[in-house]
């Protein structure tokens, strides 16, 4: 597994100051490294409980991504995925304890419980005021002795900085803290591991199995789950998370937590179904999606759930510094406003042409079935999308079969535009409803098949910017045209499209489309995804035709 560190020995420490470096002036660090890694608030007022957390590192931006004011006064940390030693949370108990004490948030781990246990009694054994909190939120195994300690630990930090932050004394922190404690709920699921930076990386889930109930160390889920789509294993989570509420009608906050690697669109289509799922009526404040206690790189997500009061409302609400907390917001309805003007849809009837027909069908359905391979393809030397693009306009044009005007290729070649403009994201799309518009437009002037489609490659070319040899759908779609008016034989332009198209294996030089910002050694030996397309269609057409 590549990674961007100098060392692992030092990538905790050095993580660390780069996080002091840029708290703008309102963060310190105790000067212990390596063995005592403690961030701290520069200013602190010995009038006001101090509250403590910490544990291992690689849960990022946990925990020193919330020091500041109505959050926590110092971070602890240990190792990746190591508690702290007892002589580091000393250092961070005696730094910044005055006279009104503090409060140590504790996730529940041996290592954490003995590590910040001690501490806390060598603390009081010097005089300083000093209360725990243990959470032990997850969920994972009903009826467990000892549950983890995982994400809803936020919402502690929350509430007791919220009140430490107002200037209430160390028995309400503790007693607000507990209690919220009590009450939280979490749940993870993952689609795969995480890799420890300096280890081999190792999966223990085939392609088809995520897994539900997990830490936030690396360890084993609970139960393998299969593979489903976000929607299933939301509902599962819910269901799971419920059970395990107390009895009662109440309503909740719930902490949506990315555990490292879910990309951003992915969280919001998860908050989509945590927002629609039979939680939604019951919940009041959503924190998140967000990245805030994570698993190195992990696969997956957790959902933390806390019964609200008013109290809780207005600490989980209230403003903090640090910026890694995203504030927790009310849910609302989605908001749909009608479009201002839609674009005149072009009229046509259906109507009927069997061979029109036959060879549009074969074209779509072949495109459609290239998708992955395409996608493949293009995932070389582009984003990975061009066989999505293609299969997905190809599908808009298949829902509409029946209401197209075949039996008037200027009306139908009009009517296709239409619907590519629509359908077919990108520069593709526009380009493909260009051709279509311009082939229409060509028939309508008395131009046969073969010219109205040439016409409307060349309208490609010109407004595509791109020519033969530039190593873009024109060194298909220019020869393939070509050929069909030379000699009228679908045979040969098939030929020469898939001759063009392979021939961009070739060349080593893009000069349109995002092939252009790729280098030499990258291109070689990968031909152009829309040539092949391209080429492929015209393959559909003949094969669709022969005879």
């Amino acid at each position: 597994m590549k990674r961007f560190i100098n060392d692992k020995d030092t990538i905790v420490t050095e993580a660390l100051d780069g996080v002091v470096a840029l708290g703008a002036g309102g963060l310190a660090r105790l000067d212990g490294y390596p063995y005592i890694k403690v961030v701290m608030r520069a200013q602190l007022d010995p009038s006001k409980v101090a509250v403590i957390s910490g544990g291992g590192a690689g849960h990022e931006p946990a925990h020193a991504g919330f020091v500041g004011p109505g959050l926590l006064s110092a971070a602890v940390s240990g190792e990746i995925f190591a508690s702290p030693s007892v002589e580091a949370v000393y250092a961070g108990i005696m730094a910044v304890t005055g006279d009104a004490g503090c409060l140590l948030v504790v996730k529940n781990y041996t290592g954490d419980r003995l590590n910040f246990g001690l501490a806390a009694e060598r603390a009081r054994a010097r005089g300083k005021r000093v209360e725990t909190v243990l959470v032990a939120d997850d969920v994972a195994i009903p009826g467990s002795p000892a549950p983890r300690g995982v994400a809803g630990t936020l919402f502690v930090h929350k509430i007791a900085g919220h009140l430490a932050e107002q200037g209430a004394d160390l028995a309400t922190v503790a007693a607000a803290a507990r209690a919220a404690a009590a009450d939280i709920r979490s749940l993870g699921v993952s689609l795969a591991s995480c890799t420890i930076p300096g280890q081999p990386a190792t999966e223990r889930l085939a392609a088809d199995e995520g897994e539900l109930g997990l830490g936030i160390h690396g360890e084993p889920g609970v139960e393998k789950i299969a593979l489903q789509s976000v929607r299933s294993i939301v509902t599962l989570m819910v269901s799971r998370l419920e059970a395990a509420l107390p009895a009662g009608e109440r309503r909740y906050a719930a902490l949506i937590n990315n555990l490292g690697a879910v990309p951003a669109i992915e969280m919001s289509v998860i908050a989509h179904e945590v927002l629609r799922s039979e939680l939604a009526s019951r919940l009041e404040l959503v924190i998140g999606p967000a990245p805030l206690m994570t698993s190195l790189d992990m696969n997956g997500f957790s959902l933390s759930l806390l019964a609200l009061d008013d109290a809780r409302r207005e600490a989980l609400t209230s403003p903090c510094g640090p910026a890694a907390w995203p504030a927790a917001r009310a849910p609302s309805p989605v908001v749909v406003r009608p479009l201002a003007q839609k674009a005149a849809r072009i009229e046509a009837a259906a109507s009927s042409d069997e061979r029109v027909e036959r060879a549009l069908s074969a074209l779509l359905d072949r495109l459609v079935a290239m998708q992955a391979e395409l996608d493949h393809l293009d995932a070389k030397i582009g984003d990975g999308d061009t066989g999505s693009t293609f299969a997905t306009a190809a599908r808009a044009v298949q829902a509409r079969l029946a209401q197209l005007p075949f039996a008037a290729p200027d009306q139908l070649l009009a009517v296709l535009g239409e619907i590519l403009a629509s359908a077919m994201g990108g520069s593709s799309g526009v380009l493909m409803s260009i051709f279509c518009t311009a082939a229409g437009r060509a028939y309508a002037r008395g131009l046969a098949w073969p010219a109205a489609l040439a016409e409307g490659g060349a309208r490609i070319a010109e407004y595509g910017g791109a020519a033969p040899g530039d190593r873009t759908m024109i060194d298909a779609l220019a020869p393939g045209f070509g050929a069909l008016l030379d000699t009228g034989s679908l045979e040969r332009a098939a030929a020469a499209a898939r001759a063009g198209a392979e021939q961009t294996a070739g060349m080593r030089r893009a000069k349109a489309g995002r092939a252009a910002y790729l280098s030499a050694e990258s291109l070689e030996g990968v031909p152009d995804p829309g040539a092949v397309a391209v080429a492929a269609a015209f393959e559909a057409i003949r094969d669709a035709l022969a005879g």
